[in-house]
């Protein structure tokens, strides 16, 4: 694979259980990650874009958890998602704004 795509050409999916490491369940170029970004809005799935991420979880074979390298960056990606949903952990009290 080459890396000269614009980053709007490629999409990278993660699954994320909160058990394991999050996991690669979809990634294409063109046509392919059009689909999987108009499958997310369909369902409500939060997108980033992160050129410099994505290009990196396109190397990761489908199914795969993503590398130890990367939990960092990916946990900001998550917890992202999960503010975007209104979603905070049980011991977390969002600051109130007045």
């Amino acid at each position: 694979m080459s890396d000269k795509s614009t980053p709007n050409d490629i999409a990278v999916a993660l699954e994320y259980d909160g058990e394991s490491a999050p996991r690669v369940t979809a990634k294409g170029e063109g046509e392919i990650a059009q689909q999987i970004i108009d499958l997310a809005r369909e369902h409500g799935v939060p997108l980033q874009e992160n050129p410099e991420l994505v290009r990196l979880l396109r190397r990761i074979p489908l199914g795969d958890e993503i590398p130890e390298a990367l939990y960092y960056t990916v946990a900001e990606v998550i917890a992202f998602a999960y503010i975007i949903a209104g979603r905070f952990p049980a011991e977390f009290a969002p600051e109130q704004t007045d």
